[in-house]
């Protein structure tokens, strides 16, 4: 057996697949339970923390900075190594491609400086932390994200609702492939420095890219269509959440791609799942073709970012 990972946040979309992965490698997982266990005492003995706990996203920019410093100041007292999914929120529009470990932050919009100030936090604190850096992600189940929630909700109908610009570059990470990089990450640990940002690249598709992929894996014509922002405009003035939604819409019409340069290098042997593959588990696609409307139910926005 290997060492302890606690896992914060082991519910929600990271931290089930990263709790599933370590476990898998051999490591001993614990399960924080928010509400119920204690975080300093939970992370005693622990050698890695993954910190995937998310707030509801109405409540994350309230919150989500006095999280991090409490899972700081735990990792302290346990000299454990924080594992935190970091996303592109930090670069802001303007940043130059390819988006890697040494472009500068320049994030503009409020939740971008947050994550910012978030992760800086753990480089002033000299914190133990890793920064695994993705893109949207695709899972293997439904999760509230904008693929199973937004873009393939019309897929039965041969549609792929895209939120932005389908013709530009936009960063991809599919779950089980990211959290099998944390797991080497955390092998690796020692050897490594002690603040690491390390993006990881997974897959970099535009719209028309993934309607052609879904294409060939449906083996019928898949065509784009426009996701509609006007409802959430005009809900701005009374739903909460709707003005992050607004603010984060920069990303879908901003071309983007994350540097793989520095994780080939950390991890030459690691092997990604072809796009086809993830892009087929993504969807639900069943051996024979179909997409089990089961494992697709329909859900609201609300929850997309959260």
């Amino acid at each position: 057996m290997k060492d302890t990972v606690l896992i914060l946040g082991a519910s929600g979309r990271f931290g089930s697949h990263a709790a599933v992965a370590f476990e898998r490698a051999g490591w001993q997982v614990r399960r924080f339970q928010r509400g119920v266990d204690d975080l300093m005492r939970a992370s005693e003995g622990a050698a890695v923390i993954v910190n995937a706990l998310n707030p509801p996203y109405p409540d994350w920019a309230a919150q989500v900075e006095t999280q991090h410093a409490e899972v700081r100041n735990a990792a302290r007292a346990a000299g454990a190594t924080v594992i935190v999914p970091g996303n592109v929120y930090v670069f802001g529009a303007g940043t130059s491609l390819p988006w890697s470990e040494s472009s500068p932050h320049m994030a503009q919009n409020p939740l971008g400086q947050i994550r910012v100030r978030m992760e800086q936090g753990y480089k002033n604190d000299s914190i133990r932390t890793i920064i695994l850096r993705g893109g949207d992600y695709l899972d293997t189940k439904p999760s509230g994200n904008w693929f199973d929630k937004i873009m393939i909700q019309k897929l039965k109908r041969d549609i792929l609702v895209y939120p932005g610009r389908p013709d530009i570059p936009h960063a991809w990470a599919f779950l089980p492939d990211i959290v099998r990089a944390a797991v080497a990450l955390a092998d690796d640990r020692d050897a490594l420095p002690r603040f690491l940002d390390v993006p990881f690249a997974g897959y970099t598709l535009s719209g028309q890219d993934i309607a052609g992929h879904l294409t060939d894996l449906l083996r019928t014509d898949i065509r784009l269509k426009p996701f509609s922002w006007l409802p959430v405009q005009l809900a701005r003035p009374f739903w909460p959440l709707a003005k992050h939604l607004l603010e984060m819409r920069y990303l879908w019409n901003t071309p983007h791609r994350l540097d793989s340069t520095l994780f080939d290098t950390l991890l030459p042997e690691f092997e990604a799942t072809p796009v086809s593959v993830a892009l087929a588990q993504a969807i639900g696609l069943r051996s024979d073709g179909d997409i089990n409307p089961s494992d697709r139910m329909p859900g609201d926005v609300g929850r997309v970012l959260a």
